[in-house]
């Protein structure tokens, strides 16, 4: 019965995914037809056909690989020191009463200010160089990993800890064991939505203060009148981001199994 059950599930799952690349074909099929017929300007929107000729000739010369790779490690080291910090803030606060009450009112003011409104500043205190970039990336990724981290560890069942407390477990068990486990899935939640943040931010501070990167390329296309350029880097940056997403979800699952076999023992 069981088998059965998964089976439909995968034969759903594929039909969902027909489905979606269905409507991306039509898309890029009339999105063809009306560049080809001028019903839009090939100025303004080129054709799908062109735009892969121009990717591939990009490809083929390595000035796409060398933006992207710039790209790629400015948001690697951006969103790994926002994720840690937000974790270990995260922890604080979920765990204690005293820190959050202290660290509030200072979330609550600096939370809402948008990423990109932290640039001039960032420039004024760190330069154009790379470290402007990576910190602006830190703050974007910071504040949407921190609200799930504290979210996880408070959603954690009370039930756990009170068992745990009378087994007279010490904090150290206590945190790795039943918090950091039943906590887990929201903190990969907020990774997931972290590593989205930092691509937002690393784009905005390329079109802003850069001479490389997807954003730089992006704009500097846009400044010499190449709407096939700009398109091939936006379609970079969702291919990269479905790729980003798709790894942390499979450390998800495989650390979720582990997590279920901590949660027994």
């Amino acid at each position: 019965m069981t088998i059965g059950i998964d089976k439909v599930k995968m034969s759903n799952k594929n039909i969902r995914k027909i489905r979606s690349i269905i409507t991306i074909i039509i898309i890029i099929l009339f999105w063809e037809y009306a560049s080809q017929t001028e019903l839009v300007r090939k100025s303004i929107l080129p054709a799908p056909s062109t735009i892969v000729k121009t990717f591939f000739t990009m490809i083929s010369s390595g000035e796409l690989m060398g933006h992207i790779g710039i790209s790629i490690l400015r948001v690697l080291e951006g969103f790994l020191i926002g994720a840690i910090l937000a974790i270990i803030v995260g922890i604080l606060c979920g765990l204690y009463k005293k820190v959050e009450d202290y660290l509030s009112l200072l979330i609550g003011f600096l939370r809402p200010i948008p990423v990109l409104a932290w640039t001039p500043l960032l420039i004024l205190w760190l330069g154009i160089d790379e470290a402007s970039k990576v910190a602006l990336i830190a703050i974007g990724t910071f504040w949407t990993v921190l609200l799930n981290v504290v979210s996880g560890i408070k959603g954690t069942d009370k039930k756990l800890m009170e068992v745990t407390s009378m087994l007279e477990k010490d904090k150290r068990t206590l945190l790795l064991k039943v918090i950091l486990p039943s906590a887990l899935p929201s903190i990969f939640t907020g990774l997931r939505s972290g590593i989205d943040m930092a691509w937002r931010s690393v784009v905005g501070a390329e079109m802003i203060a850069a001479s490389k990167g997807i954003g730089f390329l992006i704009t500097y296309a846009r400044e010499i009148s190449q709407p096939d350029v700009m398109i091939v880097g936006m379609i970079c940056i969702g291919i990269i981001g479905i790729l980003i997403e798709k790894l942390l979800a499979f450390c998800e699952r495989h650390l979720l199994k582990w997590n279920i076999s901590i949660i027994e023992n």
